[in-house]
C-alpha cells in the first residue's frame, strides 16, 4: 500500500471501519439470517471499544475474548454446518450441552449481552453529555448486571473507580480526524447496522429459554 494509503487507513477510527465492514456483510449475507461470521465481527468491534477504555475493561475484555474463541472454534470446525448461530444452538439442545458453562450457545448469549452494553454505551455517549463512569454505570446496570454473578460485579464497580475521562475517550474514538459531530453521526450509523442482528439473538436466546440464564 503506498504510504498516503495507509496514512488515510490510520486516520480513519474504528467506528467509521466497522461500519464498512458490517455494510459489506450485511450485502453479502443479507439471504442468510444470523450469521456466525456477521456475529463474530460484531464481537471484535465490540473489543475494539473496549480496549479504547484501556484496561479498567480487563475483566470484560477477557470474558468477551473467551466467548469469541469458544465460537470460532466451533465455526471453524465446520463453516458451512456452523455458518448460523441457530444451527449451532439447535445441535446443543439435541446434544443436551445447551446449559453447559462451556457451550456455544453460553457463549453466543454473553456476547449478545456484552454487544448490548457497547449498544447502550454508545448510544449514550451520542446523545447525553454525561462523565464516561455515569454512562458506563447506566449501561452495565441495564445490560449486564442483572446477569452477573457476584464476582463480576465487584470488578466492574472497582473498573468503574479507574476510568479515563469522557473527552479522552471520545478522542480515542474520533482518532486523527477531530470532528464530533461527525462521530456522532457513525455512532448513529453503527448502531442501526448492530440492532437488528441483536434482536434476531435476542429471540433465538428466547425461543430455546436461555435468555434468562445467570452466570455462576
Amino acid at each position: 500500500m503506498a504510504k498516503g494509503g495507509e496514512k488515510e487507513l490510520e486516520e480513519r477510527c474504528e467506528i467509521i471501519l466497522a461500519i464498512e465492514e458490517l455494510s459489506l456483510l450485511k450485502n453479502e449475507e443479507e439471504e442468510k439470517k444470523l450469521s456466525t461470521l456477521a456475529f463474530l465481527h460484531l464481537s471484535n468491534l465490540l473489543l475494539q471499544v473496549l480496549d479504547k477504555i484501556g484496561p479498567t475493561m480487563a475483566v470484560l475484555s477477557l470474558d468477551i475474548r473467551r466467548n469469541i474463541q469458544r465460537l470460532e472454534e466451533i465455526y471453524l470446525l465446520d463453516p458451512s454446518s456452523n455458518s448460523n448461530l441457530m444451527e449451532i444452538v439447535e445441535k446443543e439442545v439435541k446434544e443436551g450441552t445447551v446449559r453447559k458453562d462451556d457451550s456455544c450457545s453460553r457463549a453466543i448469549l454473553w456476547l449478545s449481552r456484552s454487544l448490548d452494553f457497547t449498544v447502550a454505551m454508545l448510544e449514550a455517549l451520542e446523545k447525553e453529555e454525561q462523565s464516561l463512569n455515569q454512562i458506563i454505570e447506566a449501561s452495565y446496570k441495564t445490560t449486564l448486571g442483572p446477569w452477573h454473578g457476584w464476582i463480576a460485579s465487584a470488578a466492574y464497580k472497582i473498573a468503574l473507580q479507574l476510568l479515563p475521562e469522557r473527552e479522552f475517550f471520545v478522542g480515542l474514538l474520533m482518532g486523527k480526524n477531530k470532528d464530533y459531530g461527525k462521530l456522532k453521526g457513525e455512532i448513529c450509523k453503527l448502531v442501526a447496522l448492530i440492532k437488528p442482528l441483536l434482536h434476531e439473538v435476542h429471540e433465538l436466546m428466547k425461543k430455546f429459554h436461555l435468555e434468562r440464564l445467570k452466570s455462576t
